[in-house]
């Protein structure tokens, strides 16, 4: 799969594209992608996706917008899996976000040479969110592209979406969120130096690097984790600011892995959240902390006991 900076390529192959944020690549975004790729082969195209970095939120009401599911490197990771054969990654900042929606349109045909292009029934796009699927249409058929809407998926009578997923995750609802991505909510970073404290009290963590500081979830959880050459392992993480032994700290990702002693800094790590055990708690010190951390361990081990 190649990864192109912007509204560019270099070569002229026509392709089937699609364009949206794709945070969380749920199976609305999968159903998308699907079409999009269905459309390809029937057309003898190569395909294509269009994403914004950062989230349009993010640039104008960073305050406001809403916790990622995914960081860019684990959405390419979906979209490499799912079979597409180019991304287009573009630096949404003060100059693209005055585009005009009918620039956009032209771009797309004329710099990517867009002969399809599938978008979302509520896509908005170029400045002041002027441009929907009607103009990309009446403007589509001017310049000799096909223009095609899909409609949102839905679970039990709930549209899918991003927002949907981090209600269920910030609730704790775990096999909510995983019905609507078609997968095990997770997280993946590489393993980097935290303070020790895990291993000064017996129960060694791997802390992951986050890309963003305010994840969709916090809390202790049953975690499997996928590592470089180790396979499959079990353990237990907290997603938190460790109120315990820190102030005013930023999110930090720990997971304590199950009979495992191996040095792993540096490694890539993707954490599965299989079940949620407790919200994240201040203790008065560090031997009520390891308490609880201990029942933690424990409670983990019982679940894997019943879901084996």
């Amino acid at each position: 799969m190649k990864i192109l900076r912007g509204l560019y390529s270099p070569d002229s192959q026509p392709v089937a594209l699609t364009i949206g944020n794709f945070d969380g690549v749920h199976l609305g975004h999968q159903a998308l992608l699907n079409e999009v790729r269905a459309a390809a082969e029937t057309r003898g195209l190569q395909t294509a996706v269009v994403i914004f970095e950062p989230h349009p939120r993010e640039f104008f009401t960073p305050q406001q917008a809403p916790a990622r599911l995914t960081s860019l490197r684990e959405k390419l990771e979906f979209f490499s899996a799912l079979g597409i054969n180019r991304v287009h990654v573009c630096r949404f900042n003060a100059h693209f976000s005055r585009m005009s929606a009918v620039d956009f349109i032209h771009d797309l045909h004329e710099k990517l040479h867009a002969r399809y292009v599938l978008i979302g029934d509520d896509f908005r796009f170029g400045s002041g969110r002027a441009g929907d699927f009607a103009l990309m249409e009446k403007i589509g058929a001017k310049l000799g592209f096909a223009v095609h809407a899909v409609h949102s998926v839905k679970h039990d009578g709930v549209r899918i979406s991003s927002t949907e997923i981090r209600a269920a995750l910030l609730a704790g609802k775990m096999r909510e969120a995983q019905r609507y991505l078609g997968r095990h909510y997770s997280i993946s970073g590489r393993v980097v130096r935290g303070d020790g404290l895990g291993r000064k009290i017996g129960y060694s963590t791997a802390n992951i690097q986050l890309k963003h500081n305010r994840p969709p979830l916090s809390g202790i959880f049953v975690v499997q984790v996928h590592a470089e050459g180790l396979g499959v392992l079990q353990g237990v993480a907290s997603l938190g600011v460790r109120p315990t032994v820190k102030q005013d700290a930023k999110p930090v990702l720990e997971v304590h892995l199950f009979e495992f002693e191996q040095q792993i800094y540096g490694k890539h790590l993707r954490v599965e959240f299989l079940q949620k055990l407790r919200d994240e708690e201040k203790y008065p010190d560090v031997e009520t902390l390891t308490r609880h951390i201990a029942s933690d361990v424990e409670h983990a081990k019982k679940w894997f006991e019943q879901h084996d």
